[in-house]
């Protein structure tokens, strides 16, 4: 038993010598035969490359939304044409529904409404422009669950009388005050003066688009007074978990219809968006990636591999009579077989590394727009495939090649 593992072993040994000796000493044709198989690990690592990337914007971007939450507003976030402008057409929401919503809900942990506009920013001789004002109910810390790097949310007194105080985000700060506290100036918000109370913790962008970090936070009141109390409001409402999301959603909908005085026949003249609808979104651009992924890869790996084959036909021709000598000298079957088989794999490893060394530049330009990492699974996956595929087509030339006679090898040429 030991003596037959050994003697398999030294097949296999001496297969991979004489296997690397070969394509060594034909590097061009070698090299001219891995480009099919080059093709399709680039296309497949790119693939799952970019799915990955958009997977983790995703999940970076959700958090941000926050995954456990609802937003009831006046229209649905993926609607178009005709039925865009119909859900317009749709009375307001206002800002008392929060309120509505707070006394009636029993699985709301959080309710803030929300309005928003954008404008400039100015402090002394620096302006930022088209920040994101959004004006809210104290309760919106508790909603966005975000912290404080300094100073303080505005509070119920705020609210109440209207202050002109403002809470900033990371990036308004670095671009008004790069180099003095924040705290205390007075800047200007669509040309009306504001006095910062805090300063939000970095956040990022959603999708690599919109920052969070552009943003400006002040009363709900204050908002109404400046810059107009006529527009619909969107309202937050946090779950207390990911588990109590579909009983909040129902919950909310029959809340909804009763304040809105709708009977059992009239439809919704309000929507329920929930942040999983960007994963929906999100299934089918996976799937269109996947589809064209798939089609190029087995098409480019078709063609590579119809090469490999072709090229270890030719190879098997080429070295006939060095076949006859080695079974004349009593290498087995077996022995030949591998030998060529490890010829067929080897070439479509060293493509699978050609194809992985590019796919880390190609990573590399594609992490500029979504954040990609080139994942460990991929790469064995794609050295997987070459595995696969070198067997697969490197597998009837060994099979001749194994079942030469011996005699008419040595004749032949």
């Amino acid at each position: 038993m030991i003596s037959a593992l050994i003697h398999f072993f030294i097949e296999i040994w001496e297969g991979l010598n004489i296997a690397l000796r070969s394509l060594v000493s034909n590097r061009l044709r070698s090299g001219l035969t891995m480009l099919g198989i080059i093709i399709g690990i680039v296309t497949v690592t790119a693939m799952f490359t970019i799915i990955n990337g958009l997977e983790g914007a995703m999940n970076r971007s959700l958090a941000l939304l926050g995954t456990n939450a609802i937003y009831v507003e006046k229209t649905g976030w993926f609607v178009e044409g005709d039925e865009r402008r119909r859900q317009w057409s749709r009375p307001d929401l206002r800002s008392d529904l929060a309120e509505h919503i707070r006394e009636r809900s029993q699985y709301a942990v959080a309710v803030a409404p929300l309005v928003d506009t954008s404008r400039p920013i100015r402090y002394r001789d620096r302006a930022m422009y088209g920040v994101h004002i959004q004006g809210s109910t104290p309760e919106i810390a508790r909603v966005d669950n975000v912290d404080l790097v300094e100073g303080r949310w505005y509070n119920d007194l705020d609210n109440l009388v209207g202050r002109n105080v403002v809470v900033i985000g990371d990036a308004v700060r670095e671009s008004l005050f790069p180099n003095e506290q924040a705290l205390g100036k007075t800047i200007r918000l669509g040309g009306k003066r504001f006095e910062v109370i805090g300063v939000l913790e970095k956040q990022g962008k959603f999708f690599g688009m919109f920052s969070f970090d552009e943003q400006a936070q002040i009363p709900l009141t204050t908002f109404e007074r400046h810059f107009g109390r006529f527009r619909s409001v969107t309202i937050k409402v946090n779950a207390g978990s990911g588990d109590a999301v579909p009983l909040l959603e129902e919950e909310l909908t029959g809340i909804m219809r009763a304040a809105r005085g709708l009977d059992a026949l009239e439809e919704n003249n309000f929507e329920i968006n929930k942040t999983e609808a960007f994963r929906e979104q999100l299934a089918t651009i996976k799937a269109v990636v996947y589809a064209i992924g798939i089609f190029l890869t087995g098409l480019a790996l078709v063609v590579g591999g119809i090469g490999v084959m072709n090229i270890m036909f030719v190879t098997v021709k080429e070295r006939t009579k060095e076949i006859g000598i080695r079974k004349a000298v009593g290498a087995s079957r077996r022995a030949v077989l591998a030998q060529f088989l490890i010829e067929s794999v080897l070439v479509c490893i060293a493509a699978g590394a050609c194809g992985v060394a590019l796919s880390l530049g190609i990573t590399a330009i594609i992490n500029q727009i979504i954040p990609a990492v080139l994942a460990t699974g991929t790469v064995l996956l794609a050295f997987g495939i070459c595995v696969l595929v070198g067997v697969s087509f490197g597998v009837v030339p060994a099979w001749n090649a194994a079942r030469l006679n011996p005699i008419d090898a040595l004749r032949y040429g």
